[in-house]
């Protein structure tokens, strides 16, 4: 089995330890070579966690960043002393920069491929852009683009292709993308920021993670100038509260998959159901926690803000359900759910994502000093952003104002193609390898290809986060290696 990886970053690494896991052992006489394809000088780390600034951290407890599935002291294992230096006191663990998480991430593949070494398996890294693959008998052909010579075109053979390409690209709401002054993605902020005066005006699209690692950063650097964050919500991500050692026990997907098995169905009803029963357990009232979700987006987030800043040793469990089960059980109760309950859910992103998606305390601390302060605002109902002289104009509710900077931090839509793989996906969809789900993503038709990462057709309606992913590279390797103890030979000796 010749396996090919397309791109090099937090889902190749994971799909490379899950193959390298040697629970149960390799197939009997599992041969073959593994090809990693990716062009960027960042391997293994991808765009979130390249060189950047010490003031872009990690969003998530250490618990929560494991790439191997199920192992949640993997990172930490990794980290081992050197958290000790990055500890967020609310907290009460370490937060590190996101470019020493890119280095646990390097390290563990570097592990990994060591480990398949041993067990025989080759693997390689190719520095080019797979733009096409095409079926040439049993096996796939990828036609690749040298990163430095676009008429350098090579084809690799493979039996099977993963494609492990990232996120989407951020998109340009606005339009603005060819003016002076704009940044379309603001990743990495190192270069970013270094074109901001000090004592600009900056507005920053967006409100979510993103616009606080912005913020953040900025105030880092010990920006003088005005700081605001235009968006239509005016929803701030909620903030983390300190983990505890609470695992769910009924908002599960073997509770979830207990339900469809025995009904053929599973409902919104019935994840309230679940949660209900959870927070009974903990002694809680599931309808004062509904009451604080219904409030988000009413809620004037400044007040919300230093509500929660208060609350992260809150011993209440709800978020902290919410939050965890979002990722670990929603990608796989979402596609179980009626279509009017997915409709339900996308109306209601904006509350979803801050609850799932919460920014860490030490960051929120950050934004409650600038907004006492009055440096920084958030205003909501953002009609237009218009370049006009040199400066924007941004009309919204209130009326107008202007800025001199203007930094995108608007996250493309789950399972968005990225621009670096559209004529990828083209050619898989014209060779009848694959099909794009009507929601977003790729959908395999052919069980030579797999998806592991946000591109998964048919995936939630919330972008994935690390769990998430380690779990679809763990599912894909156990796949492969079912497909090699398949068409293996029996060991002689062996029936």
């Amino acid at each position: 089995m010749d396996i090919a990886i397309v791109g090099g970053g937090a889902a190749a690494v994971g799909l490379l330890d899950a193959l390298a896991a040697t629970e149960g052992e390799p197939a009997v006489g599992e041969t073959g070579t593994i090809t990693v394809f990716e062009p960027s000088p960042q391997l293994w780390r991808g765009r979130p966690y390249g060189p950047d600034l010490d003031s872009v951290l990690v969003n998530a407890p250490p618990a929560i960043m494991s790439i191997r599935n199920s192992d949640f002291g993997h990172y930490a294992a990794w980290l081992g002393d050197r958290g000790a230096d990055h500890i967020d006191e609310l907290l009460g663990l370490p937060l590190v920069p996101r470019a020493l998480y890119g280095e646990y991430l390097a390290h563990t593949a570097e592990k990994a491929i060591a480990a398949l070494g041993e067990q025989g398996r080759l693997v390689r890294v190719v520095a080019a852009r797979v733009t096409e693959v095409v079926r040439s008998g049993a096996r796939l052909v990828l036609r690749t683009h040298d990163t430095h010579d676009p008429y350098d075109t090579q084809e690799h053979e493979a039996t099977h292709v993963a494609l492990c390409v990232g996120g989407g690209t951020p998109p340009d709401p606005y339009g603005l993308d060819e003016f002076p002054g704009f940044t379309t993605d603001p990743y990495p902020l190192a270069d970013t920021l270094d074109h901001v005066p000090a004592g600009g005006d900056v507005a920053i699209i967006g409100s979510g993670l993103t616009a606080v690692d912005v913020v953040v950063s900025l105030a880092a650097r010990g920006h003088q100038g005005r700081i605001t964050l235009l968006s239509r919500s005016g929803v701030l991500p909620h903030v983390w509260q300190r983990p505890d050692d609470r695992r769910p026990r009924h908002v599960t997907a073997e509770r979830v998959a207990g339900l469809h098995q025995a009904r053929g169905n599973v409902t919104l009803d019935d994840l309230v159901g679940l949660l209900r029963r959870e927070l009974a357990d903990a002694g809680e009232d599931f309808d004062e926690l509904a009451a604080e979700l219904r409030g988000t987006e009413a809620e004037d987030p400044v007040q919300r803000l230093r509500r929660q800043i208060a609350a992260v040793d809150d011993p209440r469990i709800g978020r902290r359900v919410l939050q965890e089960t979002a990722h670990t059980v929603g990608p796989y109760v979402w596609r179980l759910l009626p279509e009017a309950d997915r409709a339900w859910l996308r109306r209601h992103l904006r509350t979803a994502t801050s609850v799932a998606s919460p920014m860490v305390p030490v960051n929120a601390s950050v934004l409650m000093r600038l907004l006492d302060s009055g440096q920084l605002a958030v205003t909501r109902g953002v009609h237009a952003i218009e370049p006009v002289n040199g400066w924007f104009r941004v009309r919204d509710d209130d009326g107008e104002r202007t800025a001199e900077i203007v930094v995108n931090a608007v996250n493309p839509p789950p399972q968005a193609v990225p621009a670096a793989a559209r004529h990828l996906v083209r050619s898989l969809v014209s060779a009848g390898l694959a099909t794009l789900h009507p929601s977003g993503g790729l959908i395999p038709a052919d069980p030579r290809v797999h998806v592991v990462g946000d591109l998964t057709g048919g995936g939630s309606f919330i972008t994935s986060s690390i769990p998430g992913v380690a779990a679809q590279a763990s599912r894909t390797a156990q796949a492969l290696r079912t497909i090699s103890a398949a068409v293996q030979p029996p060991a002689p000796g062996r029936p």
